[in-house]
């Protein structure tokens, strides 16, 4: 059952976790310093954390709750990401010489939305199953 959406949906969120981290900057500190995820060991292993949730989510396929409540956990962990970029946004515009923020900030924000989709479509395959065994 690995031919599903919600598998789509999972290997996008894990690829905007893992792998456009590299891509894309943070912010740019005044001294023109380009500073991306993997040059803070807690960012970079926080990322790689939600990767990782996404990608043993897509390998609990038999079990839809237990998937579900891994997508739920993947959420809030990019939530909290994405709480910290807010704080470390409104700390970097406090400076006096002020920084610019990158592009990389709304990561989290692509992965709670594909994240949200996978669960949408995880709930609807639930519902489906439901309703299956209710006419045996």
């Amino acid at each position: 059952m690995l031919q599903r959406i919600q598998t789509i949906y999972l290997l996008i969120a894990a690829g905007v976790s893992a792998g456009l981290i590299y891509v894309f900057e943070l912010w740019v500190a005044s001294d023109d310093i380009k500073l991306f995820a993997y040059d803070n060991i807690y960012l970079l292993a926080t990322f790689l954390a939600s990767a990782f949730l996404s990608i043993i989510s897509i390998f609990r396929y038999k079990n839809r709750k237990s998937q579900f409540m891994l997508g739920r956990l993947n959420i809030i962990l990019n939530f909290f990401l994405l709480g910290f970029f807010v704080y470390q946004s409104l700390n970097i515009s406090g400076e006096t010489a002020v920084s610019e923020k990158g592009i990389g900030m709304f990561l989290p924000i692509v992965s709670i939305v594909f994240l949200a989709l996978a669960n949408k479509a995880i709930k609807k395959d639930e519902d489906l199953v439901k309703s299956v065994d209710r006419l045996r």
